[in-house]
């Protein structure tokens, strides 16, 4: 039979898993290095933890925002449409957002769209309506070109082809 483990230090390393807690066997230069190892694991795993925490509290924030610009182009327009499109200004990472759906009932895009910019942040749960501009019925994709009656920040950023 084998003789029970040896207690190392009188116990204090007992609250850790046992392919954690040094080795009888390790002296010096070995259980430094082992200790050294333990120590960069646990920085490593507190790094990826906060990482984590850090990026659900920026999608959540995302997400609070674009539940914010559906109500605001619900208001905007009078209009309960749920087949909105949002595009967000992910190139200069801006809390920009521009929302566009239908003036009137209809499958999405069939119908004279309205599109609004909207920034700022969230305060009553709608945000500021900064511009917009109007996109002709059955178009595919948002192109510059077709966009017509620009007001606001549209106008001056130069986002429409013609007003």
């Amino acid at each position: 039979m084998s003789a029970a483990p040896e207690r190392i230090d009188g116990g204090r390393w007992d609250a850790l898993p046992a392919w954690l807690r040094p080795r009888a066997d390790d002296t010096g230069s070995g259980r430094d290095r082992r200790l050294i190892e333990i120590t960069v694991l646990v920085l490593i795993g507190v790094l990826l933890a906060v990482a984590t925490v850090r990026d659900v509290v920026l999608q959540t924030e995302v997400n609070h925002r674009l539940v914010a610009d559906l109500a605001t182009w619900r208001a905007y327009s009078g209009h309960d449409y749920h087949n909105l499109t949002t595009e967000q200004d992910i190139k200069r990472h801006t809390t920009r957002e521009i929302v566009c759906g239908n003036t009137s009932p209809g499958a999405p895009k069939a119908r004279t769209q309205l599109c609004l910019i909207m920034s700022g942040p969230v305060v009553h749960g709608r945000r500021a309506v900064r511009g917009g501009y109007s996109l002709p019925p059955r178009l595919l994709f948002d192109v510059r070109s077709a966009r017509h009656g620009c007001f606001g920040t549209a106008v001056g950023e130069g986002l429409c082809g013609k007003s």
